[in-house]
């Protein structure tokens, strides 16, 4: 091979080909088989790869050129062949020793050449699907002649769920393919015959080692620290009755998973939460895909489980295998990803040109993805198929607009202007923080129920004097008969705003999905905001219009300790008809908090202040609570809200209504 050598267009299947993309630049070091230019027909796109590793020397091509078979598109410089050039020449003496060497190292010299030189033809089938009829092929991700990597995609198949990738177990060159795109296949289908190249030599070199490095004693007891156990991850009690829908599989087959680990991700009406693994260990077999419903019970992975033995006498092993079982282990943890709800590539282009494949470029143009969005984690910027999914993701969680929420591009709707990127580390030092998993989840419904939602804030206040003045009795008492928790002016909040829902029906309501009507609710269920560590949160109490201070005090008590330790159960946060945010141990004098959808109506509650109020004579110290009630206008007029809040404030100021 010459030191600069001209690559060719070789067939390709037309006359002329259209160059859609330029893959690398000149001076870049090139694999074989990576592909220099992609070209386009009116059937496919193609790479056309380097023909031998090297550095490109030159291009002759750019895009939107028209190219034909035989057209020069580049020059490589080879890599270099000093070691290929000395081979024949070091061969020649060891021929001429092979029989002296027959005498000394025969068995070793047999065994190496036939394993080095063994191939087998193998036969790849559709695994276990998950379907017991037959699904249809969308596309075919090889070729005859294709060199592939193990878990490689063959084909895709889309099913009436999802659209799955079907992996090679093997790595090795295709001899054939026996699917095409519109087949229908079905588990046991074979897809391709697949040459794959022994792998003897790594297994005989270490056996040979193995005498030499450790003594047969040691081997025999290493069979009791391989023992392991093979176990059925199930869902645990996630608080909700029925089936909730699968939004994501955190692990795949071989991912090697902590205990505590994300296995599957769900989403309920009120959250969206991982469910973990129970155990270490490595996964065996994955039964639950992106879009099925589970419920507590079902089983989501099979997990080998292995005793803390090995774990001991690895520390013992030799440097080569600790060395492995430090990189393999990051793997799964670099591979797989949660839900994306704030991404990294949010407001970034691509100015520059796009480095991907063909089939990606495809999976972009079916998932309507502009390539100049997503940035590529790939070498050199090129863009991978994960990140297209995780810009899918993004996108998805993200509040759209449409005509059911009211908020459209088009005539009438709400047109807002993009944000500019603003590089803040011009002006002075800056840091960087995520976003806390609950700010994650929760910022794009608080984003939809602001900006859906008409809201309107009503303002009052409730004397409170009387009120305050029996709690701290009360609390003396308590303290007393050592009922073990203090009455909070929360819990008389909370009985006062479950009389007013009973007496203002419409408030314990909902909007129906089509906007046509209302769902009148004849229980009271009421969220109480809990200020956590890691972000808010809603537990709802439920049937506070049938408890008593005493039993609504032990509640709040036992729920605000759940919330703060991160233990609440979905369960915990569903139901509510109407929600309570009260920031009065911190301060302020007024705010609007944003409905809480389905709910139609939310009460702000405020420091409390003392203010002079006048009797009709004089002017009197009177303790006022600031109330600031926001509700949904599409239900609620003016004059309603204005009259609960008027009856609240009324309640608050005198307990005793509460009997009436």
């Amino acid at each position: 091979m010459s030191d600069i050598e001209k690559i060719l267009v070789p067939d390709v299947g037309g006359d002329e080909v259209e160059v859609i993309e330029i893959c690398f630049a000149v001076g870049d070091s090139l694999e074989a088989d990576e592909g220099i230019i992609t070209v386009e027909t009116d059937k496919a796109s193609m790479d056309i790869p380097a023909p031998f590793a090297g550095e490109l020397v030159a291009l002759s091509v750019k895009v939107g050129d028209k190219i034909k078979e035989g057209d020069v598109i580049a020059e490589m410089k080879g890599a270099a062949t000093s070691s290929a050039d000395e081979a024949p020449k070091e061969a020649e003496p060891e021929q001429k020793s092979e029989p002296k060497a027959e005498q000394a190292e025969a068995p070793a010299e047999e065994k190496a050449p036939a394993a080095a030189t063994s191939s087998e033809v193998i036969e790849i089938a559709v695994p276990d699907i998950g379907e017991d009829g037959e699904v249809d092929v969308i596309e075919v991700l090889v070729a005859a002649g294709d060199v592939i990597e193990a878990e490689d995609g063959l084909i895709t198949l889309e099913t009436d769920k999802a659209t799955m990738d079907v992996p090679s177990p093997h790595a090795g060159t295709v001899k054939e393919v026996f699917i095409s795109t519109g087949d229908k296949v079905k588990q046991g289908s074979i897809v391709i015959k697949l040459e794959t190249s022994s792998g003897a030599p790594a297994e005989t070199s270490s056996t040979a080692e193995a005498p030499a490095e450790t003594p047969a004693p040691a081997a025999e007891k290493s069979a009791p620290a391989a023992s392991s156990e093979v176990i059925d991850i199930a869902v645990p009690d996630i608080g909700e009755e029925g089936e909730v829908d699968v939004i994501d599989v955190l692990v795949a087959v071989g991912d090697v998973i902590e205990a505590e680990d994300g296995l599957i991700t769900l989403e309920t009406d009120k959250a969206t939460m991982d469910v973990p693994s129970s155990h270490a260990g490595t996964v065996k077999e994955v039964l639950i895909s992106t879009g099925d419903k589970v419920k507590q019970g079902s089983i989501v992975i099979k997990l080998e489980t292995s005793s803390g033995a090995p774990a001991q006498e690895a520390q013992a092993a030799p440097a080569p295998a600790a060395k492995t079982a430090t990189v393999a282990t990051p793997a799964p943890s670099a591979k797989k990803a949660a839900p994306v709800p704030h991404h990294p590539q949010m407001g970034l282009t691509n100015a520059s040109a796009i480095y991907t494949s063909p089939s990606i470029r495809r999976l972009a143009r079916e998932f309507g993805v502009d390539l100049t969005l997503v940035k590529g984690s790939g070498r050199k910027g090129r863009i991978l198929k994960e990140d297209v999914q995780s810009y899918v993701k993004y996108e998805l969680s993200r509040p759209k607009a449409n005509a059911g929420s009211s908020v459209a591009s088009g005539e009438g709707g709400l047109q807002v202007v993009s944000a500019k990127q603003i590089d803040f580390s011009k002006f002075g030092e800056i840091e960087t923080k995520a976003l806390t998993r609950i700010q994650k989840i929760s910022g794009p419904f608080l984003h939809r129920n602001w900006v859906t939602i008409p809201h309107v804030t009503q303002f009052d206040e409730a004397d409170i004097t009387n009120v305050e003045a029996f709690r701290k009795e009360q609390n003396v008492i308590c303290e007393k008969q050592k009922l073990g928790f203090k009455i909070t002016p929360l819990v008389f909040i909370l009985k006062a705003a479950a009389d007013a829902l009973r007496t203002f029906p419409v408030f314990n309501s909902s909007l129906s999905e089509d906007g046509e009507s209302l769902i009148l609710k004849k229980y009271i269920h009421i969220g109480v905001a809990v200020d956590t560590p890691n972000g808010l949160v809603v537990p709802v109490v439920r049937d506070v219009d049938q408890k008593g201070i005493h039993q609504l005090s032990r509640e709040l008590l036992e729920i605000s300790v759940k919330a703060r330790d991160g233990k609440l159960k979905a369960s915990d946060m569903q139901g509510g008809c109407f929600t309570i945010s009260s920031l009065g141990g911190i301060g302020g004098t007024a705010f609007t908090p944003i409905v809480n959808a389905p709910e139609v109506a939310i009460l702000g509650v405020s420091k409390s202040e003392m203010k002079p109020k006048w009797n009709g004579k004089d002017f009197e110290p009177k303790l006022m609570l600031p109330l600031s009630m926001s509700y949904d206008h599409r239900v609620i007029d003016g004059a309603l809200a204005a009259r609960f809040t008027v009856h609240l404030a009324g309640v608050m100021s005198d307990i005793r209504k509460l009997i009436l």
